[in-house]
């Protein structure tokens, strides 16, 4: 079973937008995904049951003056071609490309072309890109942002090969959300962020493993299962542990916290939320949860060698 930090946005399929008078779900919709290398988000976004996926690669090799600071032509072996034109002044087309929601699901490539144009799917009238809106505008109310925006991560750094963590999505989020006060002209964000340390990820994650418990045991679907104990390991305080340490499961499970000194993991800095317990690996962090479980040494070794 692999869960990533977008997983969760597999349950969203069903939803829909709240401007959207049709209440026609996500997944019949069109939604815009950001980052990730090359098509990699996309296809795992069309996996989730998404049915119209576009990305940036699409649209800035349909419109290249939307960001004239990058080249399009280094998008065109990902890109698809747009079902609708996006709208501008001189358009005669009946439709136009409308967004309804924006899932970004790994950090973004290029900040600054994923930025403009999430702003302007924001500021659109409805989700329609290339269109505007004003405070005089009766197209639309202004009490919130066109269309919902969710980040998958909001990890500020993470460990790469280099010697110092780097920025992630959440540094992304960050650098967003600057740019968002300085031009949303009052309009609230409709924001949600789903991923560590949110509940709707530890509850996603515990779903997950309900589910795979029953498949193991052959428990029949009608019947309850729960979770006795479940053993949370990362290597960041801020979101690992602290999501694990937070989390009020619905099944009265006993969630166990256990940080690693590995990744991001500072040894100089006391971290901001206390582990159950802090080990050196992950390998030492199995090997302790299968040791508060009553095993021995010698049957850890047996099966797990």
């Amino acid at each position: 079973m692999f869960v990533q930090s977008h997983t969760p946005f597999a349950d969203l399929i069903d939803q829909t937008n709240q401007h959207d008078k049709t209440k026609t779900p996500l997944k019949d919709k069109t939604v815009l995904v950001c980052g990730g290398d090359g098509d990699d988000c996309r296809q795992v976004a069309e996996s989730y049951g998404f049915t119209s996926v576009v990305t940036p690669a699409d649209i800035i090799t349909s419109t290249p003056t939307l960001w004239p600071f990058t080249s399009p032509q280094s998008y065109t072996t990902h890109a698809r071609p747009l079902a609708h034109p996006i709208y501008n002044p001189s358009s005669t087309s009946p439709t136009h490309l409308t967004i309804s929601s924006i899932f970004v699901f790994a950090d973004p490539r290029d900040w600054a072309l994923d930025t403009q144009l999430i702003i302007d799917v924001l500021l659109s009238q409805r989700g329609v890109l290339g269109t505007t809106r004003s405070h005089f505008s009766p197209i639309q109310d202004h009490s919130a942002s066109s269309v919902p925006l969710y980040f998958s991560n909001p990890d500020l750094h993470w460990a790469s090969q280099y010697h110092i963590p780097r920025l992630g999505q959440g540094g992304f989020k960050a650098a967003f959300m600057g740019v968002w006060k300085e031009t949303h002209r009052g309009i609230p964000l409709e924001e949600k962020t789903i991923g560590k340390p949110s509940q709707e990820t530890y509850a996603f994650a515990e779903k997950r493993l309900v589910k795979h418990r029953r498949a193991l045991l052959g428990i029949p679907k009608g019947e309850i299962v729960g979770l006795r104990k479940v053993y949370m390991v990362g290597d960041n305080p801020l979101s690992d542990i602290q999501g694990g340490n937070t989390y009020l499961s619905p099944l009265g499970s006993v969630w166990n916290t256990i940080l690693v000194r590995t990744g991001v993991y500072n040894d100089s800095e006391t971290p901001p939320h206390k582990p159950t317990v802090t080990v050196d690996g992950v390998w030492d962090a199995v090997k302790w949860a299968l040791e508060r479980e009553g095993w021995s040494n010698d049957e850890i070794e047996r099966r797990l060698a």
